[in-house]
């Protein structure tokens, strides 16, 4: 006999199954809570034993309703997350029940992992946000839907709720091919790429000589998954008689999310991005080729030079089209006016 499911009375929702009533459980209950919960949730609850049909315990999200049913179905609170909350400052751009947009700095890691369980993004969060997380698949949690690296600045939303994570989750997912998801980067690198603006179209994939990289792969590679930059050059530096220049601000908008890709990308057309020191590490001794205090400040730059300026998505529930802009931080600043001068 499967034993009910353990949770305060308070925590239970007694539903009546209309005269129209059909489908499986899962889905049904997913419609009838009107989004309060994912599917993938109220599955995870059936399993769980948390839900009863007629008065008997289910645990088959397939099992089928029928006009009449009494369904009983338990809602746990939220756990408590795994990782600690801290208070680190953040950059709030905007914020309400469903979601947050921040400003995220140079040097700050997303999520805890090996090396960093402490001090990241979503440690300040979890301190930030307190009860108004109200859970991702069960957990106190924020939703991260997309990452920056952690020498990579600029916008990023992260979800609240399980409804508002599946949502930007599924725009991310589609890489504004068919949605108004827009992001755009800023970035400064060696050389300047061939003519103003272009499209680098490079299946990417895990590098043979360092799984912690990633390298321009073979289509037919089982490794290889597509992978397409746009990019604009936006001001280009030092230049020289035969209409070269040693660098350049280019804008590059992103018609898929790879980790890495616009680094690996302008390194696989020439134009590493300055600093960068995993795909750029053959240009270090161009910063000679620079006057002061270009030289200097090039020389010392510790990172590499991007920055995601721009984020636009329909938010998940009022469906208006939000957009968000990050102000260049400063070390990209004056690396830009250095090379100016």
């Amino acid at each position: 006999m499967i034993e009910p499911f353990k949770q305060a009375e308070a925590a239970r929702k007694v539903l009546t199954a209309a005269e129209d009533a059909e489908g499986r459980l899962d889905a049904w209950l997913t419609g009838v809570l009107a989004g309060e919960y994912s599917r993938s949730r109220i599955k995870a609850l059936i399993e769980q034993g948390a839900v009863s049909l007629n008065g008997k315990v289910v645990t088959e999200p397939k099992k089928k309703v029928s006009p009449g049913d009494d369904v009983e179905i338990v809602l746990p609170e939220p756990e408590d997350p795994e990782p600690k909350g801290e208070d680190i400052p953040l950059d709030v751009l905007y914020e309400d029940e469903d979601l947050i947009v921040i400003a995220k700095p140079a040097g700050l890691v997303v999520h805890p992992g090996a090396g960093n369980w402490t001090g990241t993004l979503v440690n300040a969060l979890i301190h930030h946000c307190g009860d108004s997380l109200s859970g991702i698949g069960g957990v106190k949690r924020p939703g991260i839907v997309h990452r920056l690296d952690k020498e990579t600045s600029g916008v990023m939303v992260v979800a609240k709720n399980d409804i508002a994570h599946r949502h930007l989750a599924d725009q991310f997912a589609d890489h504004g091919r068919t949605g108004p998801l827009e992001r755009a980067y800023q970035a400064v690198v060696w050389g300047r790429p061939a003519g103003l603006k272009g499209t680098i179209d490079a299946p990417l994939g895990r590098s043979n000589a360092d799984r912690t990289k990633r390298a321009v792969q073979k289509e037919d590679s089982s490794d290889s998954r597509e992978a397409i930059t746009h990019y604009q050059v936006v001001e280009r530096f030092q230049e020289k008689p035969d209409a070269t220049s040693l660098a350049a601000l280019i804008e590059c908008r992103l018609e898929t999310g790879r980790t890495h890709q616009i680094r690996v990308h302008m390194a696989h057309v020439g134009n590493p991005l300055i600093g960068d020191p995993e795909y750029s590490g053959g240009f270090k001794t161009k910063a000679n080729l620079l006057p002061e205090p270009a030289k200097s400040v090039v020389s010392r730059f510790p990172r590499q030079a991007l920055h995601a300026f721009l984020l636009a998505f329909e938010h998940p529930r009022t469906g208006n089209v939000m957009q968000f802009e990050a102000q260049m931080p400063q070390d990209m600043a004056e690396l830009i006016e250095a090379l100016r001068q």
